[in-house]
C-alpha cells in the first residue's frame, strides 16, 4: 500500500527538474520605461508644497467641528466636496474609524472662531444634523498665532 504512495511522490519529484538550469531570461532582455515627462515636473511642484506647508506649520491647542459622523461612504464624500467648495480657506478632515466616517472641519484657534462658522452651518443647513465642537490639537500657520495674540 505504502508504494502506491511512493509512485506519484517520484513522478512528481522529477517534473520539478523540468525548467533548463543555468538560462537566466532576465540578463538577455531589456525593459523600456516611457512616461510622461509633466508627472516629474508636477512631482517637483508638490515636493515644493508640501515642503513650504511644513515648515510653516505649527500644532496648538484649538477646535474642530465635527459635521458628520455616518457609514454612508457617499454621503460623507458628497457633504466633504460641498464644504470643501464652500468654505475652501478651512480644511476638511476623512477620518475611518471602523465602522463610521467621520469628517471634521477646520483648525480653529479661538472658540469663537469656530462657534460662528459653526452656527452658519446649522443656519444654512448645509449638514444634516449636529455640529459639535471638538477640543484638538490644529495646525496653525504663524500668521494666524500673531493675529491672534494681537
Amino acid at each position: 500500500m505504502k508504494f502506491f504512495f511512493f509512485i506519484p511522490l517520484l513522478f512528481m519529484s522529477l517534473c520539478l527538474y523540468a525548467q533548463p538550469q543555468g538560462s537566466d531570461s532576465s540578463a538577455y532582455a531589456t525593459v523600456q520605461i516611457s512616461k510622461d515627462p509633466r508627472l516629474d515636473v508636477l512631482g517637483e511642484k508638490m515636493a515644493a508644497y508640501n515642503a513650504s506647508l511644513s515648515k510653516n506649520v505649527r500644532s496648538s491647542k484649538g477646535y474642530r467641528l465635527m459635521v458628520l459622523s455616518t457609514n454612508d461612504r457617499n454621503q460623507a464624500m458628497q457633504l466633504r466636496s460641498r464644504l470643501l467648495q464652500q468654505y475652501p480657506e478651512h480644511k476638511v478632515y476623512m477620518i475611518y474609524q471602523n465602522p463610521f466616517i467621520k469628517l471634521k472641519m477646520g483648525n480653529f484657534v479661538e472658540k469663537s472662531e469656530a462657534e460662528a462658522v459653526r452656527k452658519e452651518l446649522m443656519r444654512y443647513h448645509i449638514v444634516p444634523g449636529n455640529v459639535y465642537l471638538l477640543p484638538e490639537q490644529v495646525e496653525v500657520r504663524p500668521d494666524q498665532i500673531s493675529e491672534s495674540s494681537e
